[in-house]
């Protein structure tokens, strides 16, 4: 392998050099942040399961913290729902933004950085306090804490492909509207 890349062997090196050059602009699941979407399934399943499995609660709550629950999962759909439209053609599971997308800062994206994150960890609180769920309210925070890391890697790569996200970053909140 050496002797291949000799500084002889030019036609080789330049071969190298390319593949080297495309690797950056690779448009691989891995690239694209593919191991945050695959991380996030099993937590996402246990924020669902683990609350219906061990919670004290039923499908229609009779506890008033289970009708509180109730509408904090609803609360946090909606979040979910204006996030995807607020979004529109620039969805994506992936952490990396999607080339030629432009930058949103309309709809939900004018009061939190990251509506639908925010939406999924509060989906996931409510469903533990519908069920009742001490474990269901672990895997809602722990979901906090995995979207909190998928968000800071990702707001990397905004900063990298728009010029005014860190203005947009400065003026708004990542999750929770003038806290946090």
């Amino acid at each position: 392998m050496a002797g291949l890349y000799a500084s002889g062997n030019k036609r080789y090196r330049a071969l190298v050099n390319r593949s080297f050059s495309r690797m950056s602009q690779n448009n691989s699941f891995v690239s694209r942040g593919g191991i945050w979407v695959l991380a996030q399934v099993p937590l996402l399943l246990m924020a669902l399961l683990i609350p219906m499995r061990f919670g004290a609660g039923q499908i229609i709550p009779l506890h008033p913290l289970g009708w509180l629950g109730t509408l904090i999962t609803v609360s946090g759909a909606l979040f979910i729902i204006w996030g995807f439209v607020s979004l529109g053609d620039a969805l994506t599971p992936f952490p990396r933004p999607i080339a030629n997308a432009t930058l949103h800062r309309n709809g939900a994206y004018l009061y939190m950085r990251h509506p639908i994150y925010s939406g999924v960890v509060l989906a996931s609180l409510g469903w533990a306090l519908w069920w009742l769920s001490v474990g269901g309210i672990f895997c809602a925070l722990l979901l906090a804490f995995f979207f909190d890391r998928k968000a800071a890697r990702e707001e990397i790569w905004l900063r990298q492909y728009y010029k005014e996200y860190p203005d947009y970053e400065a003026k708004v909140k990542k999750f929770i509207p003038g806290v946090y």
